[in-house]
């Protein structure tokens, strides 16, 4: 029975790629920038040989590796979540997803004010924790509903829980995910809840939920499924592909929660692949600047993995990814950054290997499809091959 789980650490880039400067992002490196922290001990991903991985300048390079490597080139136009798991599981997206740095147009608000019969707060790119605390009262007194952007291809709609009942801000969200198609058609509508005392100070909950764009294409997930595999989504990995393809999904409230759902299915008997999105990285450390609280979290993380390795059976393989980067400690933005990505796969019967650097995120699903003998109907090369 072969099981493949699949660990994205959101967020987690080892340095720029070399079209960079076009994304406004210079110099930028999630990995380094982490390991100036003192919070930052990873000896079990060195042993895996994450810091031999080409370009990694930084941790000691140990001995042979342990696991197969490579450094992950995106080829899609873009630094966001959707672009980046998109072309992990085999589409190639030759044209960014529309973004809004002046807010969006009226042709967007008009039908979502008349379906919702709601007003609209904010609608620029904002901070979702200070927007709330700069809108809060307003939607408080009038029941608005906060609308705001980001760097990225996200339709985000705050609101508080008392105001706006959950299941009510999840259906404004469907209704903005119908209006966002075609040239509309940002990546993710997201719902961001909060509570709070009217005046504040307001904090958003753990109730997030995301609404993305369908996939226009097959996707590794698409042809696991119709084989007759199981495709386990654990974290927002079911929100990600907007439920294409997934057999069974578990949503999260963070890192460790999501660890702790992955040493479970370990633990399960299943045929497939558990895809996993590890969040906080992104989330709360890179978006906030937070450095130390990254290399934290990197840390707990690698202190987990000899706990998911032992779990491992005979015919298992456990690959290790990002989706992009989100450099905590650059200044110029608060937003992702176009990097490269770590890849690394362990298994038993898999022989370590530096594959040096490869030129699509899309290997990675290639390289799951024909571990359980089916033919990628997407264009990328897999690696199984290059180690035998």
């Amino acid at each position: 029975m072969k099981r493949v789980f699949l660990i994205v650490l959101d967020s987690f880039g080892i340095g720029e790629m070399e079209d960079a400067a076009a994304y406004g992002d210079v110099n930028v490196n999630t990995l380094r920038s982490v390991s100036s922290s003192p919070y930052f001990h990873l000896p079990n991903l060195k042993a895996l040989g994450l810091f031999q991985i080409d370009g990694v300048e930084v941790g000691e390079k140990g001995g042979e590796p342990t696991a197969v490597i490579a450094r992950m080139t995106e080829a899609s136009k873009g630094k966001d979540t959707t672009v980046g798991h998109w072309e992990i599981a085999g589409i190639c997206s030759p044209r960014p997803l529309p973004t809004y740095p002046e807010g969006f147009p009226e042709e967007v608000l008009a039908p979502f004010r008349e379906r919702t019969g709601r007003g609209v707060l904010c609608n620029l790119p904002y901070s979702g924790t200070q927007v709330i605390q700069e809108y809060g009262d307003a939607h408080m007194n009038t029941g608005d509903l906060i609308v705001y952007t980001s760097a990225d291809s996200v339709f985000q709609i705050a609101a508080h829980e008392e105001i706006v009942p959950l299941e009510q801000l999840y259906e404004y969200c469907r209704m903005a995910r119908d209006i966002l198609q075609g040239e509309h058609g940002v990546g993710r509508v997201i719902a961001r809840p909060f509570v709070g005392p009217c005046g504040g100070p307001f904090t958003r909950t753990s109730n997030r939920h995301d609404f993305s764009l369908l996939p226009p294409e097959t996707t590794m997930l698409d042809q696991l499924e119709a084989a007759g595999k199981d495709v386990i989504a654990v974290g927002k990995i079911k929100d990600i592909f907007a439920g294409k393809g997934i057999t069974e999904a578990v949503y999260t409230s963070g890192n460790a929660e999501g660890i702790e759902r992955t040493l479970e299915y370990l633990d399960k008997d299943f045929e497939g692949l558990c895809f996993v999105n590890l969040v906080d990285y992104d989330m709360l450390y890179g978006h906030r600047r937070d450095v130390d609280g990254y290399a934290k979290a990197l840390t707990y993380f690698d202190e987990k993995l000899p706990e998911i390795l032992g779990k491992m059976k005979e015919d298992d393989v456990l690959m290790i990814t990002a989706d992009h980067g989100c450099d905590p400690a650059y200044e110029a933005t608060t937003d992702h950054t176009r990097e490269y990505t770590p890849f690394l796969m362990y298994g038993r019967k898999i022989a370590p290997k530096n594959l040096g650097t490869r030129k699509t995120f899309a290997d990675i699903g290639v390289t799951v499809l024909q571990y359980f003998g089916i033919t990628p109907a997407f264009s990328g090369k897999g690696m199984l091959e290059d180690i035998k």
